[in-house]
């Protein structure tokens, strides 16, 4: 698999399809159908799916009354204009869910906000914030080959067979 279609079932695809390109930077173009949009990246390469509930029968898609959108979905896009982008999600909503912060993990500035429909969407900056200092006399984990290490004649770690 090179690529997934992240489709969401939204009440309004052309007002959904605003909200995401105003949230990522794009100029507004109308979804191609009153029921279905791709919301694209410059280079074509599709981000997300809109699909107005119930629309053509899916079992998933069915409505929005049987199980709360996103329920079990956490929409998470990687971007390159990290700042550029939190302008525009707090001129898209009155408050954002998860101010923005470093992320322990991916070393990167995230920020969260609900879109229209209620679906937990997160944006999280490309790079990290800063890059993670090396130390380079920091002692090593033990590993499997731990007292198979001796040292050489010149002081070296050296590791015998």
């Amino acid at each position: 698999m090179k690529r997934t279609w992240t489709i969401i079932g939204v009440r309004d695809v052309p007002g959904s399809f605003k909200w995401y390109q105003a949230l990522f930077g794009q100029p507004e173009t109308p979804p191609g159908h009153d029921h279905f949009g791709q919301i694209q990246d410059t280079d074509g390469t599709v981000l997300l799916c809109l699909h107005r509930w119930g629309a053509h029968e899916h079992p998933s898609l069915m409505s929005p009354d049987d199980v709360p959108p996103g329920n079990g979905l956490l929409l998470f896009f990687r971007v390159d204009d990290f700042d550029m982008g939190l302008e525009r999600a707090r001129a898209l909503v009155t408050r954002l869910e998860e101010e923005p912060h470093v992320n322990p993990n991916t070393r990167t500035r995230e920020f969260s906000l609900r879109d229209p429909d209620g679906y937990y969407v997160t944006i999280s900056s490309i790079s990290a914030s800063r890059p993670a200092k090396r130390r380079p006399n920091e002692r090593l984990q033990p590993t499997k080959a731990r007292g198979r290490i001796s040292k050489s004649r010149k002081g070296r770690p050296r590791l015998r067979g």
